[in-house]
């Protein structure tokens, strides 16, 4: 008759445990169908499911795993598993699979506990918990941006994706969160592109409107730029009635405009790592190529596509040359660059703030709406807007620790 045991363990974590342990089982030929391990703060975690069909060696290695527990400091328990719940277990594993990434400045038990309540209420169990950002000190709290991120793994089946993503937007908007829920498959642990608005995404600033303040018309260009943002006006009709408002510029301020430009928070620790791990990064900008090419230069992004300001004997003629990057062309640009790759939409992230991003947003496998007007919100995969922008790095699932190695 075969015998299936979930031995667990706990206690202080040591080297050499793990080996031992994988001695002993060894030795009496034990079938090792399941192991987990976590260690936090230096107390081990550990759970090994263990099968056999000779009971007498089943009943000596468990014999020589109390003693070999005993002397190694750890508590250990035997639970008996029958074939059935085995079984049950076996096919689960093969349902969807969920990531729910927390994020904010500081992660409260009230946060946490929010959380948890919504994932309860779909119905899911949570198998893992990861802390992906680094340990927060005790002193100088108050040097650096704060940022803290939890992760945690799902099993189950969703009840209602619609109104788990409502209730995700409704404590994000109560408590100051973001919360991201994402399917957790081999495109997410395998993105290989990451495409970026530029004017309030990778910059804090909209180029049109710097550009306006220069021209004597500001408050016209700024009244239009948010009506477009908002998703009230069509991007392209609005975007030529700002740049036929720039006419007679004097294309010199071009280089002073782009000196001033502040780079959003996180912006270049994020495109310094993706770098690092091998993705391809591009902006996909409403505004204006001079800029972008510009950011292109300071930050090391692999290519741009932005709309060509028309100049002609030292001054803005009012027109744009060529296609208006409008959300149509965003999206047909992230399609074209990853066809170019050789990777599907769904190995592509995006990241923007309007609502000419929507389109890019939704065709990406992973599309990240930060610090984004309500509409964008409520319509993109994915929001941020409690840290900076290097907080997509821990949807993509990378610890602050690994960060060390890159």
């Amino acid at each position: 008759m075969r015998e299936i045991i979930l031995i667990s363990f706990l206690g202080p974590d040591q080297p050499n445990q793990f080996t031992r342990l994988m001695q002993v089982l060894s030795t009496h030929s034990l079938q090792i169908l399941d192991v987990g391990q976590a260690v936090i703060h230096n107390q081990l975690t550990l759970g090994i499911v263990v099968s056999s069909d000779d009971q007498t060696a089943t009943a000596l290695a468990m014999k020589e795993i109390l003693i070999l527990a005993h002397d190694i400091g750890l508590t250990v328990r035997f639970k008996p598993i029958s074939a059935t719940e085995y079984d049950q277990w076996v096919s689960e594993g093969g349902r969807t699979r969920y990531i729910v990434t927390a994020l904010a400045p500081e992660l409260t038990a009230e946060h946490l506990q929010a959380v948890t309540n919504i994932v309860s209420n779909q119905g899911f169990n949570i198998e893992t918990v990861i802390r992906l950002s680094g340990r927060p000190q005790l002193q100088n709290q108050s040097e650096g941006p704060k940022r803290s991120c939890v992760q945690f793994g799902l099993s189950g089946q969703m009840l209602d994706a619609t109104a788990m993503r409502a209730a995700c937007l409704r404590l994000s908007s109560e408590l100051s969160i973001d919360i991201a829920v994402q399917e957790d498959n081999a495109y997410r642990r395998n993105s290989r592109l990451v495409c970026f608005d530029m004017d309030s995404t990778l910059i804090e600033q909209e180029v049109i409107d710097e550009l306006a303040i220069e021209a004597g018309v500001g408050e016209q260009v700024a009244e239009i730029t948010e009506r477009a943002m908002q998703g009230e006006l069509d991007f392209q009709q609005s975007f030529r009635a700002r740049v036929a408002l720039l006419k007679g510029l004097d294309a010199s301020v071009l280089p002073k405009i782009a000196e001033r430009l502040t780079i959003t928070e996180g912006a270049e620790r994020l495109i310094t790592t993706l770098k690092s791990l091998g993705y391809r990064t591009a902006i996909l900008s409403g505004g204006f190529q001079y800029f972008a090419e510009y950011l292109q230069a300071k930050l090391g992004i692999d290519e741009v596509h932005a709309n060509v300001l028309d100049v002609q004997d030292g001054h803005v003629t009012g027109e744009v040359k060529g296609h208006i990057v409008d959300g149509a062309r965003k999206a047909f640009l992230l399609r074209e660059l990853a066809d170019n790759m050789g990777i599907s939409p769904e190995q592509t992230i995006a990241v923007g703030d309007g609502a000419n991003d929507l389109p890019m947003l939704s065709l990406a496998g992973l599309g990240v709406a930060f610090r984004a007007k309500p509409l964008v919100r409520q319509n993109a995969n994915q929001a941020i807007s409690s840290v900076g922008l290097d907080g997509v790095l821990y949807l993509l699932g990378v610890h602050d620790k690994d960060l060390n190695c890159v």
